[in-house]
């Protein structure tokens, strides 16, 4: 198994969120509080587009194991995307009346942050970093 290209980095996570257009700009930095929040840890540039917090050692079935963030997020072309390690198969009441997004196994796509009731997304937030 190659070593995956998605590892911790020295790039500057300001500098990287200083080139999103402004909106995604600034809920990049709401969700980045949010999760520094939530994991006391500082935002660390996990290659060139994922800004995580804090980190784990993932098991993969052939015995090795790797670091990936807790949690994370990257600003991706269509999405705001989040990083929510759990997934979302456990705690469907934490989804439920969150608003406007879509989700794939553990991530969790937002066109916007206004989308989505922030109240309930700090406390899918909480729960994830919780469980991980």
């Amino acid at each position: 198994m190659s070593e995956p290209k998605t590892r911790p980095t020295t790039a500057s996570v300001p500098d990287f969120l200083a080139q999103q257009p402004a909106q995604r700009q600034a809920d990049c930095e709401a969700v980045a509080a949010m999760m520094q929040a939530a994991t006391g840890e500082p935002a660390v540039m996990w290659g060139a587009a994922i800004v995580g917090f804090g980190r784990y050692a993932y098991d993969y079935k052939n015995g090795k194991a790797l670091e990936w963030p807790v949690i994370g997020f990257s600003p991706r072309k269509n999405d705001l995307t989040l990083y929510l390690m759990p997934g979302f198969d456990a705690r469907p009441d934490l989804v439920d009346g969150l608003g406007k997004f879509k989700t794939g196994k553990t991530c969790l796509y937002l066109k916007k942050l206004s989308d989505v009731d922030e109240a309930k997304l700090r406390r899918l937030v909480d729960w994830s970093v919780a469980e991980m």
